[in-house]
């Protein structure tokens, strides 16, 4: 990693020039993963800033962001590379009669080839970042793909053979932890827990989205926030929808968060019914007839 970090207090700083509150542990692990060139596997609930973590970083390092989205069923023609079919066919179209031997080496070569983002980021020759987000969304075989790529940055492709990184990327993997990860890849990664985040935090991440939210707002909605986030729900408000809630506030001209409002913008917090109306009777609140 191209950078000038002395100690995991100078990554806190350029993670905060490029919009992102880091606390100690962060900072730390993201030193530890530039010393000593291992990935991080970022864990945590959904909406922490995990995936934020990736960006900020391909930001406060100059690098350009290569993400890699898992799903269920990601293969490795999604993943890695694939063959551009349609081309090949209009070349043996064209050259129609021609002998197979003549035809295979021409066909299975670079001008064929369709970069997917992990060959993308090893090919690369600008340092990239790699966001590998969600990868507990993936099989165990498609984890299993992963595992050559932090091994040692290469892929291996039959036609062409073996691609080793041309510069050295940062990898971030995030999960929801939806599924237990296998340890070969959890052993080849820097592990980082993301939590929600505390009041404090979360209030430091208010002022600096929300500037103009009033101070005693902001120490409101925090705690309003980490009170509900102790309610067992289906979906607790992740960071991002703390800070809609926020603008909402903002833009309603609402500047005390008393019952009242909390009630007529709990919606915008929340994305379950069930989780409203729980919430409501937890803080006593009054929805109203719609209640």
């Amino acid at each position: 990693m191209a950078n000038t970090w002395s100690t995991p207090g100078d990554v806190g700083v350029d993670l905060a020039a490029a919009g992102y509150l880091s606390d100690a542990r962060i900072a730390q692990v993201v030193f530890l993963a530039d010393r000593l060139d291992k990935p991080i596997l970022a864990e945590g609930p959904a909406g922490v800033g995990k995936t934020a973590l990736a960006l900020a970083l391909a930001e406060a390092t100059g690098r350009k962001l290569v993400r890699l989205q898992c799903y269920e069923g990601l293969d490795e023609a999604k993943a890695l590379y694939e063959w551009d079919y349609h081309k090949q066919l209009l070349r043996l179209q064209a050259d129609e009669g021609a002998a197979w031997g003549d035809l295979e080496g021409d066909i299975f070569s670079e001008p064929f080839l369709l970069e997917r983002p992990l060959l993308a980021a090893i090919r690369s020759r600008e340092p990239v970042v790699l966001l590998i987000d969600e990868v507990d969304r993936v099989e165990v075989e498609t984890e299993a793909l992963l595992l050559e790529v932090l091994d040692s940055f290469q892929v291996t492709i039959p036609e062409l053979g073996t691609i080793e990184a041309a510069s050295q990327p940062i990898v971030v993997l995030t999960s929801n932890n939806t599924r237990e990860l296998s340890e070969a890849l959890k052993r080849r990664c820097l592990y980082l827990y993301v939590p929600y985040p505390s009041i404090e935090r979360e209030r430091s991440i208010l002022n600096a989205r929300v500037p103009a939210l009033p101070e005693v707002l902001s120490e409101k909605v925090a705690r309003t926030v980490s009170t509900i986030r102790d309610v067992p729900l289906r979906k607790a408000p992740s960071v991002s929808e703390t800070i809609d809630w926020a603008r909402t506030l903002l833009a309603l001209g609402i500047e005390d968060l008393d019952d009242t409002a909390t009630a007529e913008t709990l919606h915008v917090l929340l994305k379950y019914r069930t989780d409203i109306e729980k919430v409501a009777k937890e803080l006593s609140l009054d929805l109203g007839d719609d209640g």
